[in-house]
């Protein structure tokens, strides 16, 4: 059937629905089963200044966003331009299907046509026909009771979500983000123009494919907007010289593992707000990419960006690519991975707590045994007396399995709980190689650990979600250990062509070269990086410090220009050298090594551990129970009296809230206990 006819048609349609009485009208427009209106849209996920991080299509991989903000030009030139009265007709537009029936009979072919806005939305929701005559009284009809049943901006929205954009496309958003690479807010008339005039024919003007049509059909769109007083001529010219787009712009698919862990979650959200900075993401994936491409043949890389004093994740990179032949699918953020050495800070830390060492304690690098645990160097070299700091910077694990033996592996256990990660044993029971990295745990684990030793030893827990509720960890360190083992870590030499002393870092390499780790943080940022294979095979040759360290001072690089400084130490920090310490702490000597099991050890009697005490003195009384004299005290970790020789005495009261005291003998045997001052 001609067009023309068919139009013809329609014309007679209109005038019989005109005829009918305003109640029959009525009645047969309130009888319309409409089609379904909410239909389903792509589940997004945006970054914390709601940029879009990733979307995920719809059924039959159609690309459907939510209009969201919409260039008010725009509009208004797709009204002026599809249906300029939109904004007062009913749902059909009488003066516009007579116009298109007199162009269509002088013309002998369709010139314009007579759809409203209202009957293309009827159209695009029943995905019907145009050109059947029974169709277009259907649009008609569905159109009228649209407008009954919503108002101008709800089927206004229902066209910007439906409306075809070419290939996938579906509504504004989806086409301006394919076409043009960002979101309809502003747009130039050119863009605009383009938008305008896509839907009519969406394949036969796609400008990747028929760019000559598409820039012709925009060009028609910019005439009229001209003729209309819309633009002005210099505007309309200006915009005709805009080239039209060469091809259709992926959508962004940022943080891949995370927004798939998030909507596995939370399935029924579709839109998810997250911590993450798009930017700093886009800026990230590549340069992990490219590091594990140059460190050999099925290598993958992981790393997270904190903010350490809100624990939110800014930047999250679960492996070298997300469709990566190595195995890239595999969220290595969340994998249980050694830590090596990386959690050997943390040993130190709760020695300095316990009063066992200092940094510039004197410590035995040399050969020990525990039982059967003979534990060696990762050199195989002793090196004899040396430093805390020292044997902490060269990360000798001699000296590390001495204190967690003092400490006790189910302290350092304890300590990982309370910090909010979740270790998990080969075996039942911790043992002393917990230290040296027997004991399974996530990037996003380690980034959490370091977190609450960065922000002085108790810390936000991290979150990638905005609204998510913020806690706290348990503490861990006290202050001024936690600001030691900050500041050992500062002094570690850094990567060649990186600036020394501005990150306190630590790096680590686990057993048979597996997993290489560096986790670092300055005074606003910690970020924690891993390189190695998903499938836990060696990777020759690989070491922390060599592989992964490089990529860390790359990755504060780009989070921002410059470093911020490390927090000043507490008031209670004990700075001194070596001779100035008491003497129990000048040099380390297990409890094992004199009187260990003797009745003679030292015990505090009161206050007992887990006291409550409600008292306004300056003093607290101590009573102690064997021990050799003379005795020291730390309170917190910071030596208060030294030389005592009587078993009950007092000490300066150390003030309201948790305080941790530790008795010290003259064998460097101690006993501490945790109280509460009220």
């Amino acid at each position: 059937m001609p067009k023309a006819t068919r139009l013809l048609l329609c014309l007679a349609g209109l005038l019989y629905l005109t005829a009918f009485t305003r109640d029959r009208l009525s009645d047969w427009v309130n009888a319309t089963i409409l089609p379904p209106i909410l239909a389903e849209s792509s589940v997004e996920m945006r970054d914390r200044n709601g940029n879009l991080l990733r979307a995920f299509p719809v059924e039959d991989g159609i690309w459907r966003l939510h209009p969201g903000s919409v260039d008010r030009d725009f509009v208004d030139m797709l009204v002026r331009y599809e249906d300029k009265r939109f904004w007062t007709h009913s749902g059909v537009d009488p003066l516009a299907m007579l116009r298109a029936t007199g162009q269509a009979l002088w013309n002998g072919r369709t010139v314009s046509g007579g759809s409203t806005l209202t009957m293309q939305v009827a159209r695009l929701l029943e995905d019907g026909t145009t050109g059947r005559w029974r169709g277009k009284i259907r649009q008609i009809r569905v159109a009228l009771a649209l407008e009954q049943r919503l108002n101008k901006e709800q089927i206004l929205t229902l066209y910007l979500t439906h409306a075809p954009y070419g290939g996938n496309l579906e509504g504004i958003r989806a086409g301006s983000r394919a076409w043009f690479g960002k979101d309809p807010v502003r747009l130039t008339p050119a863009q605009a123009a383009l938008l305008v005039a896509l839907p009519q024919s969406p394949e036969a003007r796609r400008p990747d494919r028929k760019p000559e049509t598409a820039r012709a059909s925009r060009d028609r769109v910019l005439h009229r907007m001209e003729r209309q007083g819309v633009l002005n001529r210099s505007e309309a010219q200006a915009a005709s010289s805009e080239p039209v787009p060469q091809r259709m712009r992926p959508f962004p698919q940022l943080a891949a593992h995370l927004t798939d862990r998030v909507r596995r979650q939370n399935p029924e959200v579709m839109t998810h707000d997250l911590t993450l900075d798009a930017a700093l993401q886009a800026q990230l994936e590549p340069l992990v990419a490219r590091t594990a491409a140059g460190a050999g043949p099925r290598v993958s890389g992981a790393l997270i960006v904190a903010d350490l004093h809100s624990g939110k994740i800014l930047a999250s990179v679960g492996s070298a690519g997300y469709a990566d032949a190595r195995q890239g699918f595999v969220d290595m953020t969340q994998a249980l991975r050694s830590p090596g050495s990386t959690l050997k800070p943390l040993v130190y830390g709760l020695a300095f707590d316990q009063g066992l060492a200092h940094p510039e304690t004197l410590i035995s690098d040399s050969p020990v045994m525990f039982g059967r645990y003979a534990p060696r160097n990762f050199d195989g070299v002793f090196r004899g007396e040396i430093r805390i700091r020292e044997a902490l910077q060269l990360s000798l694990n001699i000296p590390v399995i001495r204190l967690t033996h003092e400490l006790g592996p189910a302290r350092v256990m304890d300590a990982l709980r309370k910090a909010k990660t979740a270790p998990k044993l080969p075996g039942g029971t911790p043992g002393l190689a917990i230290s040296l990295g027997g004991v399974g745990l996530s990037l996003q684990d380690l980034v959490q650990l370091y977190t609450a030793m960065a922000a002085g030893g108790e810390g936000p827990v991290l979150h990638h979600l905005e609204l998510s509720e913020q806690s706290q960890t348990q503490r861990i360190l006290t202050e001024p250990a936690a600001w030691q083992i900050g500041n050992i870590l500062s002094g570690l030499n850094p990567p060649p062509g990186a600036p020394p002393g501005v990150l306190a870092y630590k790096t680590g390499t686990s057993y048979g070269h597996r997993d290489a780790w560096a986790i670092g943080y300055d005074g606003q940022h910690v970020i924690g990086v891993w390189l190695g294979r998903a499938d836990g095979t060696p990777v020759p040759g690989a070491f922390g410090g060599e592989l992964a360290a490089p990529l860390l001072f790359e990755a504060f690089g780009r989070l921002k220009p410059d470093f911020e400084p490390l927090a000043p130490p507490p008031p209670s920090t004990l700075i001194v050298g070596a001779a100035e310490l008491p003497a129990p702490l000048q040099r380390f000597r297990p409890r094992s090594a004199a009187f260990a099991d003797n009745a003679t050890a030292p015990q505090v009697l009161f206050p007992p551990d887990g006291a409550v005490l409600e008292t306004h003195s300056d003093t607290l009384t101590i009573k102690l129970r064997g021990g050799s004299r003379p005795f020291s005290v730390l309170a917190d970790g910071m030596p208060i009296l030294t030389g005592q020789r009587q078993r009950e005495f007092e000490i300066p009261n150390p003030g309201r809230g948790f305080a941790s005291l530790v008795v010290v003998d003259a064998q460097g045997q101690s006993d501490r206990v945790s109280i509460q001052i009220e």
